[in-house]
């Protein structure tokens, strides 16, 4: 979705599991924001070719399945079936697009992982080098690092830059880091680099114990304001207004959705979910800060740190339309299906704004050239 705002029109979408497959047929079928998109691919993706595309599309995009690398998961990397870096590879050899961004999990940048993101990120780079049957991932990096010393000059396919990005620091009311990978076809002569950061935490600081603008927008009377010790000391090393605009809050976010232990339920997909609590590690949301990063369900009890942190330090879970907000879906994208199911294609999402971003950027470069 967030590609598709920066101006690229999609030509295929794939997708393995069933019911985020599901759900992009509903959001297809009702219009607006998926109107103009094919019908879904539902499937495995090592059973696409990507053939037909060749030199005939701009983009091409995705998050190879990030489970093999997730602060979370197994950390099994390469050695695990769900790594899917080399269908993403795979995916570039065969459309030769313009240009490609790939996202994946902050795990991936763990030093016990180094090595493989120099084979994934080589792999893109010369993804005409193909992987011989038989022939260890290992032994296919050794021989990518000796094409890459014995080439030739200006013989690289694309130019790749992997970089690493907080999801705040570009107006999403989330703290998700994330890395992408971003690469242009050598021959188009585009020299590209990540967007720069639109928002930061000391902005909000001083949004909130400066100059107080944070609380009059959203009419918080002195009584009720929530500045920290620990924001007051910063703010007091703060000797002038960052440039930046404040990080977006939780507050930001669902401040204008009712309270769904409350409400009638006249908002799509914001029903109250029974059942959070605390416990250590998974400690919820504070409201005037970013959120913490939405979570897939899979992490202790379900939803996990998907809960916001009251004013009296109780917790409640974070409805599928709070956390779409913070993913920074539109409203008029719907969920189907239970919280559990919904809180994980959401836990799994890019946010869209985000993706937005980085796509506008691509989307620029591309026109420009």
């Amino acid at each position: 979705m967030g590609i598709s705002q920066a101006g690229f029109k999609p030509v295929m979408v794939a997708e393995w599991d069933h019911w985020s497959c599901e759900n992009l047929r509903l959001n297809r079928g009702l219009g607006r924001p998926l109107k103009s998109w094919p019908a879904p691919f539902e499937g495995d993706v090592r059973d696409i070719s990507y053939k037909e595309f060749e030199g005939k599309v701009a983009l091409v995009s995705g998050g190879p399945p990030c489970q093999p690398f997730s602060m979370g998961g197994k950390h099994q990397a390469q050695d695990d079936g769900r790594d899917m870096w080399p269908e993403a590879v795979r995916a570039v050899r065969e459309a030769r697009p313009k240009a490609f961004v790939f996202e994946n999990v902050k795990g991936l940048t763990r030093q016990s992982f180094a090595t493989y993101v120099s084979y994934v990120e080589l792999q893109l780079r010369f993804p005409s080098i193909v992987k011989k049957n038989n022939e260890s991932w290992f032994d296919h990096l050794t021989r990518l690092q000796r094409h890459e010393l014995g080439r030739k000059k200006d013989s690289e396919e694309y130019r790749v830059i992997f970089f690493q990005l907080n999801a705040a620091d570009y107006g999403i009311p989330q703290k998700r880091e994330r890395v992408m990978f971003v690469g242009f076809r050598s021959d188009l002569g585009i020299c590209w680099s990540p967007p720069k950061p639109t928002h930061s935490a000391e902005a909000l600081i001083w949004a909130k114990c400066r100059d107080s603008s944070y609380w009059d927008r959203h009419r918080i009377g002195s009584s009720d304001r929530n500045n920290t010790a620990r924001d007051l000391a910063l703010a007091f090393r703060l000797d002038r207004k960052p440039k930046e605009s404040p990080w977006q809050t939780t507050r930001d976010a669902i401040h204008d959705l009712p309270d769904p232990e409350l409400s009638s339920g006249h908002v799509a997909n914001h029903k109250f979910q029974a059942g959070a609590r605390s416990y250590p590690g998974h400690t919820g949301s504070q409201l005037d800060e970013p959120a913490k990063t939405l979570k897939a369900g899979v992490h202790g009890v379900p939803g996990g740190e998907n809960m916001l942190v009251r004013s009296d330090g109780s917790v409640r879970y974070f409805t599928i339309r709070e956390s779409a907000r913070l993913q920074t879906f539109p409203d008029d994208y719907l969920f189907e299906g239970s919280w559990t199911e919904s809180m994980r294609q959401l836990g799994n999402a890019v946010p869209v704004s985000l993706a937005g971003v980085v796509a506008k950027s691509i989307f620029k470069h591309i026109k420009g050239n």
